[in-house]
């Protein structure tokens, strides 16, 4: 299998598709070294509600960018940018393939495209402002707001993610522009190939479900409310995730255990939704396969017969 100079892979799809296993498995098979592009994985003690990978799985292979940051920290799209980047120089070095793995549409385009951040600096007194409206009117509410001014940036935001919405916000109140139209692009300095994991919906579905439930019995209400006893607020980003802040509120008494877990399953299934906007089957740069049992075999044989990377600075539009 001829893999070219300066080359990255990457395995995308949404969350509970079986990314995990079929690129620790590619990886083994590939001589690689996993560098994570999910943005929830960065944070140390949040393992259960994420499905961070196992010690025991990332004994298996080199895993980059996992617990590189304490809950209270803030991990934004350029500092996971330039992590990244230096994590793939390294890996490089070391004659090894970089596979970059996860479902952070954003974060991996970014590094995979060579996005460059909107030149506007940041204006101390209108994010303020923008936190505090956010604050009286709720996230969901601020994120709307978003929508109608630049409904392409909000479709790639979360409306949990607040510190991104009200960043947004501030871009298009300062330059009068939208958000979404001063992402610069450079050429990337990668060889690049993207392999895309799908599943029937029902199927991932169910999955979905099944992961929620397996987290509760491995304890995540434990967790959050450990998390919470160390004095990390429920207000921080982190914590305001899928099943963070339904946890955060049963600790709280605001909720029961069963609707907590009821609505993790509802808010998972509008999250597979949003990530289906950053990677579409239409999208002639992603190669989709099935996952099922043995998919990484199937990828591997087709690697084997020249597929179409991406050259270093070449795109194709989308």
């Amino acid at each position: 299998m001829h893999i070219p100079e300066r080359a990255i892979l990457a395995v995308v799809g949404p969350t509970a598709v079986g990314k995990t296993e079929t690129a620790l498995r590619m990886a083994e098979a590939l001589n690689a070294e996993v560098i994570s592009v999910d943005s929830r994985l960065f944070y140390r003690s949040m393992d259960i509600g994420t499905a961070k990978p196992t010690v025991e799985e990332r004994a298996r292979v080199p895993h980059h960018l996992i617990d590189v940051a304490e809950p209270d920290e803030v991990w934004s799209l350029a500092v996971f940018q330039q992590a990244a980047q230096q994590a793939i120089a390294e890996v490089h070095a070391r004659g090894h393939l970089p596979l970059l793995v996860g479902g952070t549409g954003q974060y991996l385009r970014a590094v995979m495209e060579g996005w460059e951040p909107p030149t506007t600096q940041p204006d101390a007194r209108l994010r303020a402002a923008l936190e505090a409206w956010g604050q009286q009117i709720g996230a969901q509410a601020l994120h709307e707001r978003l929508a109608v001014v630049d409904p392409a940036a909000a479709a790639g935001i979360d409306f949990t993610n607040v510190r991104r919405t009200v960043r947004a916000l501030e871009v298009v109140f300062q330059s009068g522009r939208r958000f979404s139209e001063q992402r610069g692009r450079g050429p990337s300095p990668y060889t690049r190939l993207t392999i895309g994991l799908r599943r029937p919906r029902a199927e991932l579905y169910a999955r979905i479900d099944q992961r929620i439930e397996q987290m509760v019995a491995d304890g995540l209400l434990e967790e959050v409310r450990g998390l919470l006893s160390r004095g990390y607020g429920a207000d921080l980003p982190t914590l305001s995730a899928i099943g963070y802040r339904e946890m955060a509120a049963v600790v709280r008494g605001e909720i029961s255990l069963d609707e907590a877990v009821a609505q993790m399953k509802r808010q998972t299934r509008v999250f597979v939704r949003r990530q289906a906007n950053w990677f579409k089957e239409s999208d002639p740069n992603i190669h989709w396969f099935t996952a099922q049992p043995g998919v990484e075999n199937e990828i591997l044989a087709w690697l084997a017969a020249d597929p179409p990377w991406l050259a270093a600075g070449e795109t194709v539009e989308t």
